[in-house]
């Protein structure tokens, strides 16, 4: 598979999404709760290690307990994806995120995206730089998320960081709470998508796509053909998999976005 540059990290185009893991599948409180009952952490560590067979190299998942303590057993079995950390507003403030990433062997760690947005709407982005060094002081490369295009536009004219999570969609607000609601009721509008990935083209850092498949919303053939499209040489996409639903998504996801990619270089 072909791979991008984030820093000094080479990063497969197709990265390994986790929310799934978690149980946030941004379509109902019953299907959340499903995939928390799949994915027990030897169904997790098996699509790991599919991710590996299939040619991804990075996963992108949360710095909370769960998620560290199941990447410690895959790596400890012999795993190699590298990790992206996010960070996870309701286990305490970004520092503690950072340290817990860098900890546990992070390559990089990013801002999360309600985190992003819940700032922006409160005017606090001010206090996003001196994370971001933490970040870098550490030797990780330091990104931010987010859901809205203004979160990006700020972060051009006011930090250097080394890469961005750019969602396609803009789910729910975040000004009452940075965190997930499992119970709000989202929406997956066009011109969001629209906007966002218009704006990505002007951006001056790699951009890692997301949110491109509107949480199993998008037929996938289209979803990986517009991002495809939107994706400059700089950029990878990072998307989650339920295997419940279809036994060979993974692989299938991977086929069609170098698919996709191919078609846009032909």
């Amino acid at each position: 598979m072909d791979t991008i540059a984030i820093k000094d990290v080479e990063v497969s185009r197709f990265i390994l999404g986790s929310n799934p893991f978690s149980g946030f599948s941004h379509q109902s409180r019953e299907t959340s709760k499903e995939m928390t009952g799949y994915y027990t952490t030897a169904r997790i560590k098996e699509t790991l290690f599919e991710a590996e067979r299939v040619g991804v190299n990075t996963i992108i998942a949360r710095a909370d307990y769960h998620m560290i303590r199941v990447l410690i057993e895959y790596w400890n079995e012999g795993g190699s994806l590298q990790w992206f950390a996010q960070t996870c507003p309701e286990v305490g403030a970004p520092e503690l995120a950072v340290r817990r990433a860098k900890n546990h062997g992070a390559k990089a760690c990013f801002i999360h995206g309600g985190y992003m947005d819940h700032l922006l709407a409160h005017g606090r982005l001010g206090e996003i730089p001196s994370v971001l060094e933490s970040i870098r002081g550490v030797g990780m490369a330091c990104g931010i998320a987010g859901h809205v295009p203004d979160v990006f536009r700020w972060a051009e004219a006011n930090v250097d960081a080394d890469f961005y999570m750019c969602s396609y969609y803009n789910p729910i607000a975040r000004a009452e709470s940075p965190e997930h609601d499992p119970i709000a009721a989202e929406q997956y509008l066009e011109r969001d998508r629209r906007a966002m990935t218009e704006l990505i083209q002007s951006l001056k850092r790699p951009v890692i796509h997301y949110k491109i498949m509107a949480a199993g919303r998008n037929e996938a053939g289209e979803a990986f053909g517009y991002a495809a499209r939107s994706m400059r040489p700089t950029d990878a996409v990072c998307v989650g998999v339920y295997p419940e639903a279809k036994r060979e998504m993974l692989g299938e996801d991977v086929g069609l976005l170098e698919d996709a990619l191919g078609r846009v270089a032909a």
